[in-house]
């Protein structure tokens, strides 16, 4: 199998991360896989805790919070994988899954970004992913395909899709070094849509795989409803509208933005006394009115390329 570089980014998660760590363990082995750990927001030097849980681990500490798009970044530009698979630190993977993520992108050139079956861990019989539908760029809604429905093998084929899933996406080298890293401006959530936009002007497309899967431990590191993950889901699907289409298609988004969805959703928080949660939504509309849509250009240099 050729050199396949697991990126794997945690947060104050050392029991999550390590059983990511021990589920690769049990199915692969150093001399065809390496795990680049970063470690955001990192008080201290940890890789005494880690390594002991994969042989070929490269262990990067993060003094600052650099949020999921700078995390995986700094793992990325140190990657020396012919594949690279972007991973939560709260997934687990079974045998197999990597070795048939690979014969699917070898099968087809056209795909750029493969994300396999997500299923939900406390519950390994329910779907949270197969694929997702197209946005709406007006309204920046799109869903899910599959989620909460019983696995039953429904999904058991591989297709094209809107977006990837960033739990658990594959890339090859090659294609990661012609469409860029992701944008940090992101910071947290809606990041791997706007990686997807960036390997779709690259002429190269966005595909599921239902023929491997991989267990997800569904908002380990936020919470479903926090201040933070409210702010940022805000905040960044704006972003994602500014950057990815032209003016009149961003301007149609933005009034139904400003003027119904966020209202809507200050008044249900509002209603049932989230003050907090209702600010963290106005705070997120305000900052695309004072930042610009774009980071900084971030260059790209992969060490050289593995000869397994």
């Amino acid at each position: 199998m050729p050199l396949t570089s697991i990126i794997t980014v945690n947060f104050h998660q050392t029991a999550v991360t390590i059983a990511l760590l021990q589920s690769i363990s049990r199915s692969y082995h150093a001399a065809n896989v390496e795990v680049i750990l970063v470690d955001n927001g990192a008080d201290q030097d940890q890789s005494d805790i880690f390594t002991p849980y994969f042989k070929n681990i490269q262990y990067i500490r993060s003094v600052e919070n650099l949020g999921f798009a700078g995390g995986n970044n700094l793992g990325i530009r140190q990657a020396k994988g012919d594949y690279i698979l972007l991973l939560n630190n709260d997934t687990e993977i079974p045998a197999g899954c990597l070795e048939t993520m690979q014969t699917e992108l070898e099968a087809n050139e056209k795909i750029g970004l493969l994300s396999p079956l997500l299923l939900y861990f406390d519950q390994q019989d329910l779907v949270q992913y197969a694929g997702f539908t197209p946005l709406n760029y007006v309204t920046g809604r799109n869903a899910y395909i599959g989620q909460f429905e019983r696995n039953h093998g429904q999904f058991g084929q591989s297709y094209s899709t809107a977006f990837c899933h960033g739990a658990a996406v594959m890339c090859r080298r090659e294609d990661l070094l012609n469409a860029g890293l992701m944008d940090e401006n992101y910071f947290l959530y809606y990041e791997e849509l706007d990686w997807c936009e960036k390997f779709k002007r690259i002429d190269k497309e966005i595909w599921f795989t239902g023929k491997t899967h991989v267990y997800h431990k569904e908002s380990v590191s936020v919470g479903k409803e926090s201040p933070l993950k409210v702010y940022f889901m805000t905040r960044n699907r704006m972003l994602f509208i500014r950057k990815n289409t032209g003016w009149i298609t961003t301007l149609l988004f933005s009034m139904y933005f400003c003027l119904i969805a966020c209202p809507k959703a200050v008044l249900a928080y509002l209603a049932r006394g989230r003050w907090d949660l209702a600010k963290q939504v106005l705070s997120g509309l305000w900052w695309n009115f004072t930042h610009k849509k774009h980071s900084k250009n971030l260059g790209l240099a992969l060490p050289g390329k593995s000869s397994s």
